[in-house]
């Protein structure tokens, strides 16, 4: 049997996280090891391991993370001031959890990348 995931475990309340934002699809937490005065993480309930494994099927799933993202961004009043979502995929990109999720980064100005 496959491990579950951290997010997994969050959505089962095996693990204490606050939710700040959830659907019947999709769910946001803050992110444990922030790089910005926002860095949330925008999380589908349907476990993908890596972005490599995004079907057709998950079009639809995947417009709604980038959507729910915007909306956050909103809702945390850094829209304006700018934003960043990124996604992580496998080991050179620094990808800890093998559940994909996208990051909202923001309030403060960001580095180049």
């Amino acid at each position: 049997m496959e491990q579950k995931s951290v997010f997994e475990m969050i959505l089962n309340k095996e693990i204490e996280s606050e939710i700040i934002y959830e659907d019947d699809e999709i769910f946001a937490i803050n992110d444990t090891n922030p790089v910005a005065p926002v860095h949330v993480l925008v999380i589908p309930k349907k476990k993908i391991k890596t972005i490599n494994e995004i079907t057709h099927d998950d079009a639809m799933l995947i417009g709604k993370l980038v959507l729910t993202g915007k909306k956050l961004a909103k809702d945390l009043k850094i829209d304006k001031s700018g934003y960043r979502l990124l996604w992580n995929t496998n080991d050179d990109a620094m990808q800890t959890v093998f559940h994909i999720h996208l990051h909202l980064i923001g309030g403060k100005r960001l580095k180049a990348i």
